[in-house]
């Protein structure tokens, strides 16, 4: 099935998630339906346990939603195998967290290029793309260093070049500047706002801080599982 709305760079349809616990069934992610259009930043806002890492994860292909459908790049992961869920998911989407998940044993350059060696590529391709990116991140002084070497700032712009690397659709980020200061997170801020400028890349960002927030086109608001714009209060819940 393919997503009709062709400008979207990820969608979801009645996403439901649930789990059992002690007998009873949880619903963590309630009918949530939403879409994130090509080159858009939409941040995606609540209080912590609302469901926004569920939302992510499950936009993301990392987790399956008990029911409901998710589109990347207009292509439905319904009925897709684990193999094809991963290929789509490399393809296609980006991820950067608020700790940075690098390789401690690889050089900034081996981290960025990894997702692209995975996907059995040219190693010195792979490489060479890798060193593009870091440029980009304003990390051309620093792509030999390890992440131990690195500022935390620094890491996380090593995070959002690996994610960048495969030229994916949309970034999903989560809490990417939770792990900063204030100061290095402003230059977060203005990275990611430069990015999704500069290169087209849609977003889509769970986060607590409001100045980020504020930046995204468009601001979703999560409470109790259910999705609605920043701006509308939440429905009740049933």
């Amino acid at each position: 099935m393919i997503d009709t709305q062709v400008k979207h760079a990820l969608s979801a349809r009645n996403l439901v998630k649930t789990y059992q616990e002690g007998g009873q069934e949880i619903r963590v992610l309630r009918d949530v339906s939403l879409h994130v259009d090509q080159g858009e930043m939409v941040a995606i806002v609540g209080a912590s346990g609302s469901g926004k890492s569920t939302l992510l994860h499950t936009l993301g292909l990392l987790d399956q939603p008990t029911s409901g459908t998710v589109f990347v790049d207009g292509v439905s992961s319904e009925g897709l195998s684990e193999s094809k869920r991963s290929q789509l998911r490399n393809r296609s989407l980006g991820f950067v967290y608020q700790f940075h998940h690098l390789l401690a044993e690889f050089s900034a350059l081996d981290n960025v290029a990894m997702p692209l060696i995975v996907r059995r590529e040219n190693r010195n391709r792979a490489r060479e793309r890798a060193q593009e990116v870091l440029e980009q991140v304003g990390l051309a002084q620093r792509m030999d260093h390890y992440p131990g070497q690195l500022s935390g700032g620094e890491r996380q712009r090593v995070a959002l070049a690996r994610a960048l690397v495969t030229r994916p659709t949309c970034v999903l980020a989560d809490e990417p500047t939770g792990n900063l200061d204030r100061y290095t997170a402003e230059s977060m801020f203005d990275l990611l706002v430069q990015v999704n400028r500069d290169f087209g890349t849609a977003f889509a960002i769970v986060t607590h801080d409001p100045a980020l927030a504020a930046l995204a086109h468009r601001r979703l608001y999560m409470d109790k599982g259910l999705l609605v714009d920043a701006e509308t209060p939440p429905l009740p819940q049933t």
